[in-house]
């Protein structure tokens, strides 16, 4: 007997090794992979022609390594918690520790913002295109107030590294909204995995969504944790179901007031989160029982939407008033503005198109599939959440990124569907005696061992092709950078500055004093005129402004790549016009680099 009970101690001893063993080892591989990687190789797939052997083996051994932790109990979930914040970082820190500059074209937009604004001391005058941040500073305006406290005269110091700060930040209120339904170990953490495995839209960059979103978890967590339970029923299977919490049910007090404030922060920060909280909470009313938590803060959102509405964000609301009744009479439109056509865009951008679409439809089939397949779960708030996109998305296109915004505010929820989906029944309801339950389970029990790291990895496999792949063009060098700064700086105050895309580090920059012109945003007559005659098209792209007026054309290799993988423009347009602009009287080259150049011509 003792000697048994010694083999089964040191059996537990090895196991919990084997646990342990994969989560540093990942870690060091994926370091090592950094400094094997070259970015020079960089091409239609971005970084996933970059990253070497050791990086995605890294990603195995830590998939792997996370679900036999989760199969441990002994080992506490600060082993769980280890292992998602090095998930995390494997996937968003990786451009920041490898790219010299600050990635994304809208994030440099938005450090223009927040530069604009500090300098002003507030509200930036005659911003043009751009005062539509005017109309909803909340964030860039905290981080005016950062920059202050810190001493610091750019975000630039810390924007990098919003992606993994963000995704960080929203670990706690995943946690808080997954065990306000249960308490069982592997499902909360399992769900959490799964998030982190099929978000693949991106937008956790240093923007209003990202500060949005993060802000919206935390309030329908607080929201969720003071729900009624639902009513327990023989169908359920799920163990610690529903978790008792003892704050269900009583006065809000001071989380109401938080909820509230929260709200507050959305409201004067975005446009679109705050509708999504309105149509969370208004789903989340349906059912009786959850109304008396529900309707204060619903009132509150809805108050406070409308009057941000009606004051402050007056003029863009009323500018557009008209696209915004035409989106409501035609939902079918706004539905499909997100499939944007593959027939332009790079062969192997086609194929991470359908990647994103297999991994986005894969997620709902597979929420869906647990509602149907596990009943219980229908009366969870998690059934009304899942689907709260859904009048969004009918009513707005929101420029073409509705459906991907839709996914976004679903993921949370339907991450948590697929996890109970994919945990495995317990030993109880698998048959009625020891060796029933042994004979039906071991067959489930072999099939999920393998079936599930294999549909974790590929999760991950498509998230890596929607959050890797365009990085040719996401990616900025230090002489594209430089490019920037030097015609800025040159351009007088009134001068134009045109670029061919938006991916142009920091050619926002000083935008109260620069109008832009963009070439992928014109016409499709100036885009066609552009394509058969490059100097023609670029006069017309400009042939609104006052004649005389100075203009700076910057060509890069950033914009190249973009034309290239979005098919836009053709991909030779760049260099197309950098050779017409060389020979072509009044353009003058006031500066060039291995990787931009910048030319100065007269409008008119």
């Amino acid at each position: 007997m003792a000697g048994a009970g010694r083999a089964s101690a040191t059996g537990t001893g090895l196991r919990r090794y084997a646990a342990c063993a994969p989560l540093p080892t990942a870690l060091v591989l994926w370091l090592l992979s950094l400094h094997q990687a070259d970015l020079s190789r960089m091409g239609d797939l971005g970084l996933l022609q970059v990253l070497p052997p050791l990086y995605w083996t890294a990603v195995v051994l830590l998939t792997l390594g996370f679900l036999l932790t989760l199969r441990q109990p002994r080992l506490g979930q600060g082993w769980l918690a280890a292992h998602v914040l090095t998930l995390i970082a494997v996937i968003h820190a990786t451009p920041t520790l490898l790219y010299p500059t600050l990635r994304y074209a809208w994030a440099w937009k938005h450090l223009a913002v927040v530069d604009a604004m500090l300098r002003h001391n507030g509200l930036v005058p005659h911003a043009g295109a751009l005062d539509i941040y005017n109309q909803w500073p909340g964030f860039f305006l905290l981080n005016v107030g950062v920059l202050k406290v810190l001493g610091l005269s750019s975000p630039l110091a810390y924007a990098a590294w919003a992606p993994p700060f963000v995704n960080a930040l929203a670990l706690v209120p995943l946690l808080w909204l997954y065990r306000s339904v249960t308490t069982d170990r592997r499902v909360v953490w399992l769900a959490v995995w799964v998030y982190y495995c099929t978000s693949w839209v991106g937008q956790d960059y240093f923007a209003p969504q990202a500060f949005a979103f993060v802000l919206y978890l935390w309030m329908m967590a607080l929201v969720l944790r003071r729900l009624p339970p639902a009513p327990r029923t023989p169908d359920h299977l799920l163990p610690g179901y529903p978790p008792d919490r003892g704050a269900r049910g009583r006065p809000w007090g001071w989380t109401l007031a938080v909820v509230l404030l929260l709200d507050a922060a959305i409201v004067c920060s975005h446009q679109l989160t705050p509708l999504m909280v309105i149509s969370s909470l208004a789903l989340l009313a349906v059912p009786r029982r959850n109304r008396r938590v529900v309707l204060p803060p619903l009132i509150g959102a809805v108050v406070l939407t409308s009057a941000w509405g009606a004051t402050v964000a007056r003029p863009y609301l009323s500018a557009n008033l008209g696209s915004f009744v035409t989106s409501l009479a035609t939902p079918d439109g706004n539905v499909a503005s997100g499939f944007r056509s593959l027939g332009t865009a790079a062969p192997a951008q086609v194929l991470v198109g359908w990647a994103d679409r297999g991994l986005s439809g894969a997620v709902f089939v597979l929420g869906v599939a647990c509602l149907v397949l596990r009943p219980w779960t229908r009366r969870t708030p998690f059934v009304w959440l899942f689907f709260s996109p859904l009048p969004l998305l009918a009513a707005n296109a929101y420029g073409g990124e509705m459906l991907f915004r839709a996914y976004l505010f679903s993921l949370p929820y339907a991450a948590f569907l697929i996890s109970v989906l994919l945990r495995p029944r317990s030993r109880a309801a698998a048959g009625t005696g020891a060796q029933a339950t042994s004979r039906q389970q071991r067959p489930r029990l072999r099939v999920h061992t393998v079936a599930l790291p294999a549909l974790l990895l590929g999760m991950l496999g498509g998230l890596f092709f929607g959050y890797y792949s365009k990085e040719a063009m996401n990616y900025y060098t230090l002489d594209e950078v430089a490019a920037t700064q030097s015609m800025i700086h040159a351009a007088p105050p009134g001068a134009v500055i045109v670029g061919v895309t938006g991916s142009v580090p920091g050619i926002d920059e000083r935008y109260e004093e620069h109008p832009e012109v963009r070439l992928t945003s014109t016409s499709g007559a100036t885009q066609r005129l552009l394509v058969a005659d490059p100097i023609a098209g670029l006069r017309d792209s400009v042939g609104f402004v006052k004649p005389g007026t100075p203009a700076y054309l910057i060509l890069s290799r950033a914009q190249a790549w973009e034309c290239r993988l979005t098919g836009e423009l053709p991909g030779d347009i760049v260099a197309r016009l950098a050779a017409a602009a060389s020979v072509t009287p009044g353009f003058t080259l006031v500066y060039r680099n291995s990787d931009a150049s910048v030319y100065r011509f007269t409008v008119g």
